[in-house]
């Protein structure tokens, strides 16, 4: 282990025990007690819905929250996220109004907060220098903003990220594993100084967790950049994460940057060229995405139709649908191409492994004309660049080079 990274848990271990004890209750175990082997999070993070009311009184209300001693100025412009929003008010305040419900008040660096804040208001007062993500979507829009020095401590081991500079800022020791976001180290938190720990939706599976490091006075924003209905508006939340560094104007323009390839596909003719995004779980059974998931619609974008678009989970709690290996070959034995999920299974290297899972995709049109494909695994990771992934779905449906594609590979075929 990094010698900087033991000492700071040893540090962080003996105040946080010294906090334990102060509040007389039992300390817990900290979670990095001896060898810590953390899940390697490549799959996307399931969306856990918020009460029906609370949505529903969200996205009715678009009034500014009227904050006393603030003076309201002007919203955030958004193209494509629906899922936050950011009210600017004088001198530098700022609140981030986020899907479900959840209100921050940004407060400039040595500046007052101000009085008689309405309890339902979280304050964030920066600098936010000192973040605890355990959201993995987020990290690649902070790198993309050059803002990974904000970030101080991971949810995600270096073994687990897919995002380059992220996993050697831990492997040198500038970021710190503080534990999973199930099992963050309260002791680091605490020793760190967390101003922020930014959360995916899977903290609501263990809100006795959330409420643990909000008891600590840690702040919680839970992003759900995973809500939203448009690829680009994934990518749009670098806007907030922008607001939160004071780096606004460089998500902006790297935003736009990305918005302009797809919007170079908007007179495009669709080549009506069927597409199948899946993999091929241990028990046999084939995993799809349903017909609203966000790689249905950038497969729309790039000019193909998505083979299951009829497909809606009933369950409503996630976008991945399970079936059957015989229901999957009747809607896609004719599918024009397949592209296998390697962010979930391991990497296809030729036609002979697909088979190796079952031997009927010797049937399927696409193995037999050699359109089959492998998504990277660093696709779910890289919420910064969808632009790039919906240029690679263009190029892949128009006979582009494999070379000039971000994300996927060509399978090789029989040998």
């Amino acid at each position: 282990m990094n010698v900087k990274i033991l000492k700071k848990r040893i540090c962080g271990a003996a105040l946080g025990l010294s906090v334990w004890a102060a509040a007389g209750i039992a300390a817990p175990i900290p979670v990095w007690a001896g060898e810590v082997q953390d899940e390697a999070l490549t799959a996307e993070e399931e969306p856990i819905s918020a009460a029906e009311g609370e949505t529903d009184a969200w996205l009715q209300n678009t009034q500014p929250p009227q904050i006393e001693g603030l003076e309201y100025q002007s919203a955030m412009e958004l193209d494509f996220a629906q899922c936050f929003r950011v009210y600017y008010y004088k001198d530098g305040y700022a609140v981030a109004d986020i899907y479900g419900g959840d209100r921050f008040l940004v407060v400039p660096e040595d500046m007052p907060v101000p009085e008689g804040l309405d309890e339902t208001i979280t304050v964030l007062q920066r600098p936010l220098n000192r973040v605890y993500l355990a959201a993995t979507s987020a990290m690649s829009l902070y790198d993309a903003l050059d803002a990974l020095d904000y970030i101080d401590m991971s949810g995600t081991d270096a073994s687990g990220w897919y995002v380059e500079n992220a996993a050697r800022a831990l492997e040198e020791g500038d970021i710190l594993f503080a534990g999973k976001y199930s099992e963050p180290d309260y002791e680091l938190l605490l020793e760190e100084e967390c101003s922020l720990a930014l959360e995916s939706t899977m903290i609501y599976h263990v809100p006795k967790v959330k409420e643990m490091i909000e008891d600590l006075g840690i702040p919680v924003l839970v992003e759900r950049s995973s809500y939203e209905s448009h690829p680009l508006g994934r990518t749009e939340w670098i806007k907030l994460y922008g607001l939160l560094t004071d780096k606004e104007s460089e998500a902006k323009a790297y935003f736009d940057s990305q918005k302009e390839m797809v919007s170079a596909l908007d007179d495009f003719t669709n080549t009506e060229q069927t597409v199948v995004y899946f993999y091929v779980s241990q028990d046999g059974r084939v995993v799809v995405k349903d017909s609203s998931d966000y790689i249905a619609r950038m497969i729309e974008l790039a000019g193909g139709r998505y083979a299951f678009s009829d497909l809606v989970n009933s369950e409503g709690k996630t976008s991945s649908v399970n079936m059957t290996m015989e229901d999957f070959y009747q809607t896609a034995v004719e599918a024009d191409y397949l592209v296998y999920n390697a962010a979930i299974d391991r990497t296809l290297e030729s036609i002979d492994e697909l088979l190796a899972k079952s031997e009927l995709f010797a049937d399927f049109k696409a193995v037999k004309e050699g359109n089959v494909w492998c998504s990277g695994k660093a696709l779910y990771q890289s919420t910064d660049r969808l632009g790039n992934a919906i240029l690679d779905f263009h190029n892949m449906l128009t006979g582009g080079e494999e070379s000039q594609m971000t994300f996927f590979t060509k399978v090789s075929g029989l040998s």
